[in-house]
C-alpha cells in the first residue's frame, strides 16, 4: 500500500465561518491526504461583511518555536498549502518550507487577500507586494481575478476580459515566479464561470454554469480540494475541474439562510467517491 502524503496547511483559524483551516482540514483529509495544520492566527469568526466584528489572536511568535520542535522531531512534509495569512507570517512560512519539507516538497499558494475588486478588511494597500514573496517559487498559485490583478499591480477588472488580456495577466503571474497558475473566476460570457490553468506554455480553460448565488469560503474550498487532488496524483487541469465541481455542488446544497459560508460537508461524499476510485 502506498504511503499517504502529508500536507501542511498554514492559514488562519476562523472558529466560526466555514473558511480557511476549518475548510482545509476536512477537505484535504477527505481527499485521502494527511493534513497537518499551523494556524498563524486565531479569529473568533471570519472577516466577511456578514460579521460586524471579530477577535484576532496573532500567533506569529509561536511559529519559530513550532518549527524548532518539528526540526528536533524530524517532522517533514510532502507539500505546503498556504491561505489567508498576514505580513508577519510570511518570513516564518518561508523558513518552515525550507527546513521542514521533504526533497521536492510541493508549494501551493492561495493568495487569499481580496475579492470583488477589493482587498479584504485589515490588509494594507501594499499587502499584495508582500504576499508575492510566497508566489515566487510556488509550484501552484490559485488567485481569483481580483487577487491576480493586485499581484501584478493592476486595478482589478471584474468583467469584459478578452482572451488576450487574460493570457497577458497569466504571463505576468508566471513572471512573479509561479511555476503553474490556476486562475479562478474566469469568464468570457455572463452565463459561465471557470478556471484558467497554465503551466507557462499553454492555458486550459474549464467552465461551469454560473450560479446566481455567491458565498463566502468558496475560494478556500476550491484551493483545498485542488491541493488534495494534486497530492493524490491528479493533473492540475483535472484537479481544478474537480474542485470547481465540488464547490458548485456545495453552493447548490447550501440553505439560503446560511449566510456565512457554504455547507461543504454535504459535498464530501462526492469528493471521496471521485478520488476513492484512484486509491
Amino acid at each position: 500500500m502506498a504511503q499517504m502524503k502529508r500536507l501542511l496547511t498554514i492559514q488562519d483559524l476562523s472558529c466560526v465561518g466555514q473558511c480557511s483551516t476549518t475548510v482545509a482540514l476536512p477537505l484535504v483529509s477527505a481527499c485521502g491526504v494527511e493534513c497537518a495544520v499551523l494556524p498563524p492566527a486565531i479569529l473568533s469568526n471570519h472577516t466577511a461583511p456578514c460579521f460586524s466584528s471579530w477577535t484576532f489572536r496573532d500567533l506569529t511568535e509561536d511559529m519559530p518555536k513550532i518549527e524548532a520542535k518539528w526540526i528536533e522531531l524530524g517532522v517533514k512534509f510532502d507539500a505546503f498549502y498556504t491561505g489567508y495569512v498576514c505580513e508577519s507570517h510570511i518570513d516564518p512560512i518561508l523558513s518552515i518550507m525550507k527546513t521542514c519539507g521533504r526533497p521536492g516538497a510541493m508549494r501551493i499558494v492561495d493568495p487569499a487577500m481580496a475579492d470583488d475588486g477589493e482587498l479584504y478588511r485589515g490588509f494594507a494597500a501594499d499587502f499584495p507586494s508582500k504576499i508575492a514573496r510566497l508566489v515566487d517559487g510556488a509550484d501552484y498559485i490559485l488567485p481569483n481575478m481580483t487577487e491576480a490583478a493586485l499581484l501584478v499591480g493592476d486595478e482589478p477588472k471584474m468583467s469584459g476580459h478578452t482572451h488576450e488580456e487574460l493570457e497577458s495577466l497569466v504571463s505576468r503571474l508566471h513572471g512573479l515566479g509561479a511555476r503553474n497558475v490556476v486562475l479562478t473566476g474566469v469568464s468570457f460570457s455572463p452565463d459561465e464561470l471557470g478556471t484558467a490553468v497554465s503551466d507557462g506554455r499553454s492555458i486550459t480553460y474549464d467552465f461551469n454554469r454560473r450560479l446566481t448565488r455567491t458565498a463566502h469560503g468558496t475560494g478556500d474550498m476550491f484551493a483545498s480540494v485542488f491541493a488534495g487532488a494534486v497530492l493524490r496524483g491528479r493533473s492540475a487541469v483535472d484537479a481544478a475541474a474537480l474542485a470547481a465541481d465540488i464547490v458548485c455542488m456545495a453552493i447548490e446544497a447550501t440553505s439560503p439562510d446560511h449566510i456565512y459560508g457554504v455547507s461543504f460537508e454535504k459535498a464530501i461524499p462526492a469528493l471521496v467517491g471521485a478520488l476513492g476510485r484512484d486509491a
